[in-house]
């Protein structure tokens, strides 16, 4: 059952820390829920371009803290503060949308932080394999290069499954790459995973990520 486990969520409460943090009561937890990931998606696709890779959202009493993590933190920030406050109203919007109204006394609190080593992002790798293979370049070819400069910017193994109609063909498979070590079954290990799925011309092909990285 190893290989068939995100994980992320095999090591969550373990070694990671949850991706929303927050108490309420049972009747708002369904409405709570569905904000959180509503505002985690929209994010993600408005940051696009300052590489962000994590949303955490933390909700206290008359606040919610949002920690963003990205490669380019300057994107987000913009000059001045301009670009924070920019994405502040960009999230009071959406919670206006769900909720119908914005809480008075609610304040929006966003954190950015910068990642260390964006080449270990198990996100960012595979959002650079789904845009070279959406320019239509030899699929072996993109996976081997990003998995050296995986490699050369000090991780301990990289993996990367490609499945779907590969190249343009017929019928869907299977194409495996690995280097060095990913032991999927040990909670102790520093592995980062993403699964997202490439739209080629010809169908889907779903594009899945592990790096094992040193202890942080």
């Amino acid at each position: 059952m190893g290989q068939k486990v995100n994980p992320i969520g095999f090591r969550v409460g373990h070694v990671l820390p949850w991706k929303s943090r927050w108490f309420s009561e049972r009747k708002d937890f369904k409405e709570l829920l569905i904000e959180d990931l509503r505002i985690r998606k929209a994010l993600m696709d408005k940051l696009k371009l300052a590489g962000i890779t994590d949303v955490e959202i933390e909700r206290l009493h008359k606040s919610i803290i949002i920690r963003l993590t990205v490669s380019r933190p300057g994107v987000v920030i913009g000059r001045g503060g301009t670009g924070i406050e920019e994405v502040k109203r960009f999230v009071v919007g959406l919670i206006q949308k769900e909720r119908k109204s914005m809480p008075k006394d609610l304040k929006i609190d966003l954190q950015v932080s910068e990642i260390k080593n964006p080449e270990t992002s198990a996100y960012l790798v595979a959002t650079r394999i789904i845009g070279e293979l959406e320019r239509r370049m030899p699929q072996r070819r993109v996976v081997t290069r990003a998995m050296e400069r995986v490699m050369s910017s000090g991780a301990k193994g990289v993996k990367v499954l490609l499945a779907g109609r590969i190249n343009g063909a017929e019928i869907s498979r299977k194409e495996l790459y690995h280097i060095g070590s990913i032991p999927a079954q040990t909670l102790r290990a520093n592995i980062d995973y993403a699964e997202i799925p490439a739209s080629l011309k010809r169908g889907y092909v779903g594009v899945k990520v592990w790096i094992l990285k040193d202890k942080e």
